[in-house]
């Protein structure tokens, strides 16, 4: 059945939004979590995503007008569905539910009335600050660092925090000065999407009716830990202190970790101001070793008197093996939200796109001479990698199956080469986007790949330095691998895996001399490539990399 879309309450103090952009035009289908327009509100311009699946059969905002809170800007449904009458009920239900909750007042008892009025939101002086949607997969963020405290000032264009999400660690801005009166989710803990993180507001207001929207979550949350996390609790009385620790300071996220370890807080030495403890300190906290179990000797045996004339038999000695000899021992670490986006996206496409493989050796001594050349005039060091990067950009021009992607119904041929490389963290892969490939220098790819490398290091990669790519690079040489593949970064429809170049025999003109060879393998998804195209591919890379002068033309 055909349901309605309405504009949605993206901040406590939002009235109306304005369609800044729609990504999905009438008769195009729609999945659970895409996203389907950019709603520039009061404070910032954010993500609209859908909540269901189904055809859009209607849209009633056109790009650039404001509309109410709830108002009805578009209709999802099975394809062909009359959705007139649903829109006509929408409207019709409008008033009514604006009348209900006037009759519900009135039928209400006076001292009811009076115990608890209506308290008018949009009047307290104060902002609430929500867990942005910093990326189109993110569902939650973790505060890793707060950079102000409760009493500070703000000013608008601060940085209250920086939150990472499933790719990156990003800043939050207040966007309203004041002072900051509330902080939700402490350094370490996961907020969702849209949860209330912070509040800025005039010093000394009540900001009790805005926390009310949040306070059946965080009750519910409160009463159902104990009940979860009792065995827990039990097993800890069994392993390690005896004391009691609920007076202890300490996060509620460290007591979480705690008991599901079975750590007695009255062991942990707390870093926090006050020695309150907090997370950090749960994980590093290392038990003090136990003295093994003392071996219980037990009484020689009586030697058996040897028979008359022979030699006394030399009496045997036992060997005693230690009861231990090494301890067990591990560590372990809450999954980053960086993890939990390569989790999930590499099971898709490694369990969705039915992958296979074609691997070619490639000759390099020609490249490794024409790097050596290009560097004594490039004005940046050119390296190999940013050799196969302007190659495969070439190579894909000639090849477009290669550069496309498979969309369900129907298959992208990309006329635009973006080639994604794949930049090694320590909490997981990045992928910026090298843009319009095909078209830039040695020098320009170069200066862009060590830029957007350090980038991602530093975890300073935007969203849209990220996004948009139509084939990806893996590579691998630098560690010395042999060879190795790669799974699909999706929507590609192929990745192409790097190893390193090793020196080898290789026969050259009927004889056997040193080498340089290099193996890649291109990793594709047989829904959009077939074998022979990617060994075509292939050969078309092989030739312009066994002849670089070709990249150059």
């Amino acid at each position: 059945m055909a349901e309605v879309v309405k504009m949605p309450k993206m901040s406590d103090t939002m009235t109306e939004g304005v369609l800044a952009k729609w990504h999905k035009k009438v008769g195009d289908k729609v999945k659970s979590g895409d996203v389907l327009a950019e709603i520039e509100t009061d404070k910032a311009t954010m993500d609209f995503e859908s909540y269901q699946d189904g055809t859009i059969l209607y849209i009633g905002v056109e790009e650039g007008k404001a509309v109410p809170v709830d108002a009805v800007i578009a209709v999802l449904g099975k394809a062909g569905e009359d959705y007139k009458a649903v829109l006509k009920a929408s409207a019709t239900a409008a008033p009514a539910a604006a009348e209900a909750p006037k009759a519900a007042e009135d039928k209400k008892p006076q001292a009811a009335v009076e115990a608890k009025p209506k308290v008018d939101k949009s009047a307290i002086p104060a902002t609430v600050i929500r867990m942005p949607a910093l990326s189109d997969t993110m569902t939650e963020g973790v505060i890793n660092k707060w950079n102000f405290k409760v009493g500070d000032k703000i000013k608008s264009d601060d940085s209250l925090a920086d939150v990472e999400t499933d790719k990156a660690t990003m800043e939050v801005v207040g966007y309203e000065a004041g002072t900051l009166l509330y902080i939700g989710p402490k350094e370490g803990e996961a907020a969702p999407v849209n949860g209330i993180i912070a509040i800025i507001g005039k010093e000394g207001t009540d900001i009790t009716p805005l926390l009310e929207d949040d306070a059946p979550a965080a009750t519910a949350k409160t009463t159902a830990a104990p009940a979860a996390e009792a065995p827990a609790e039990t097993l800890s009385d069994n392993t390690g202190s005896t004391e009691d620790d609920s007076r202890i300071k300490a996060s509620p996220l460290a007591r979480k970790i705690a008991k599901e370890k079975g750590i007695n807080l009255n062991d942990v030495k707390g870093s926090a101001e006050g020695g309150r403890i907090v997370k950090k300190d749960v994980e590093e906290y290392v038990p003090a070793a136990k003295a093994p179990a003392a071996v219980a000797s037990s009484a020689p045996s009586p030697v058996a008197a040897p028979a008359s004339g022979a030699a006394p038999a030399a009496p045997k000695q036992a060997i005693v093996l230690p009861s231990v000899i090494g301890e067990e021992k591990f560590t372990e670490k809450p999954v980053s939200q960086m993890r939990k986006a390569i989790s999930r996206r590499l099971s898709e496409s490694l369990f969705t796109a039915p992958h296979f493989y074609v691997t070619m050796s490639i000759d390099m001594d020609e490249a490794i001479k024409a790097r050596t050349r290009i560097n004594e005039v490039a004005p940046v060091k050119i390296s190999f990698n940013d050799f196969v990067v302007k190659a495969c950009a070439v190579a894909l021009r000639q090849h477009p199956a290669i550069n496309s992607s498979f969309m369900g119904d129907k298959i992208r041929f990309n006329e635009h080469v973006n080639i994604g490389v794949a930049v090694a963290v320590d909490e997981g892969l990045l992928v910026p986007v090298i843009k319009f490939a095909d078209s830039k220098s040695f020098s320009h790819i170069s200066v862009e790949v060590k830029e957007f490398a350090a980038k991602a290091k530093a975890k300073k990669l935007q969203p849209n330095e990220m996004e948009g790519s139509t084939f990806t690079i893996s590579n691998l040489g630098m560690f010395g691998v042999d060879e190795f593949t790669a799974i699909i970064n999706t929507p590609n429809a192929c990745i192409l895996a790097v190893s390193g170049i090793q020196q080898v025999p290789v026969v050259k003109n009927g004889a056997v001399v040193p080498g340089n060879v290099m193996k890649v393998t291109l990793s594709c998804d047989h829904r959009v490539v077939d074998g022979a195209s990617g060994a075509a591919f292939l050969q078309t890379l092989k030739g312009l990399l066994e002849e670089p002068v070709r990249l150059l033309i």
